[in-house]
C-alpha cells in the first residue's frame, strides 16, 4: 500500500497538469490541428518523463546514494533547467495569461498527501523522522495555506502582485529546505548527532524516486508558472 501510494498521487497529479495543459491549449490557440499536436506533446511529454524515471529506478543506478546524489543530477537538475528554460521562452505567451490562477495555488495542495505519505515511509524505516512533519519538515503546513490562497484568488480576483509573489517565493523556500533536510540527512549526518546517513538507500528505488523525479520538481514549476502568470496579469 506504501508504494501504491506514491503511484496514485503521481497518477493523479499527472491527470491535473494534463488537465491544466488543455485548457491552456483550447483556450488560447484557434487552430484545431495545433491543439491536437499541442495536446499529444503534453501527454506524450509527461508520459516520456514517467518512463525514464521508471526505467532509471529500476536500473539499480540511483541506489548508489554515494556523492554527489545521483537523483539530483539525473532528475531534479534537469527539470529544474527545463523550468527555467520552458518558461522563461514561453513568457509572453497567451496560454500562461489563460490559466485559471486559483488552479495554481490549489495544486500544492498535493503536498499534504505527499507529507502524509511520508509519515509513514519513515514507519517503514526507508525515511528519518527528521525529513517529515514529525521533524524539521514544514511543508504540510505551508500546504494547507493552498486551499486558502486558492480560495482567496478564486472568490477576489489575483491578489497583489505582492502577495502572491511573497506566497510562491515562500513555497520555493520551503522546498530548498527539504531538499536541504535530505541532503544533509545523507551526507552530514552529524547535524542530527549520527554517525551514519540517516536514509535508506530504498530511497533510489521506484517508487519512492517519484517524489524527487516528479512531484517535488511539478511543485517548482507550478509556482514558477504562477510567479510569471501575475507578473504579466
Amino acid at each position: 500500500m506504501l508504494e501504491l501510494s506514491y503511484i496514485l498521487l503521481t497518477l493523479i497529479m499527472n491527470l491535473i497538469l494534463i488537465k491544466i495543459g488543455f485548457y491552456a491549449i483550447d483556450n488560447s490557440i484557434s487552430d484545431l490541428a495545433m491543439r491536437k499536436k499541442r495536446k499529444i506533446t503534453v501527454v506524450a511529454g509527461l508520459t516520456l518523463w514517467q518512463v525514464y524515471v521508471f526505467l532509471l529506478s529500476k536500473s539499480g543506478f540511483l541506489e548508489d546514494l554515494s556523492f554527489p546524489p545521483r537523483f539530483v543530477l539525473m532528475m531534479i537538475l534537469p527539470l529544474f533547467i527545463f523550468t527555467g528554460l520552458f518558461l522563461y521562452k514561453n513568457r509572453n505567451e497567451k496560454w500562461i495569461k489563460v490559466v485559471p490562477p486559483h488552479w495554481l495555488a490549489y495544486y500544492q495542495s498535493f503536498r499534504i498527501g505527499i507529507e502524509t505519505i511520508f509519515v509513514f515511509t519513515v514507519a517503514a524505516g526507508i525515511l528519518h523522522s527528521n525529513v517529515t512533519i514529525e521533524g524539521y519538515n514544514m511543508d504540510m503546513i505551508y500546504a494547507l495555506s493552498a486551499s486558502v490562497m486558492g480560495t482567496i484568488i478564486y472568490k477576489k480576483g489575483m491578489p497583489t502582485l505582492k502577495l502572491i509573489t511573497i506566497w510562491n517565493y515562500l513555497g520555493l523556500t520551503v522546498i530548498a529546505s527539504i531538499i536541504f533536510l535530505f541532503i544533509t540527512s545523507m551526507y552530514a549526518p552529524q547535524i542530527y548527532g549520527s554517525e551514519v546517513g540517516l536514509l535508506s538507500n530504498q530511497l533510489g528505488t521506484y517508487p519512492f524516486t517519484l517524489v524527487a523525479g516528479f512531484l517535488m520538481p511539478s511543485a517548482v514549476f507550478i509556482h514558477v508558472l504562477s510567479l510569471v502568470q501575475a507578473r504579466k496579469s
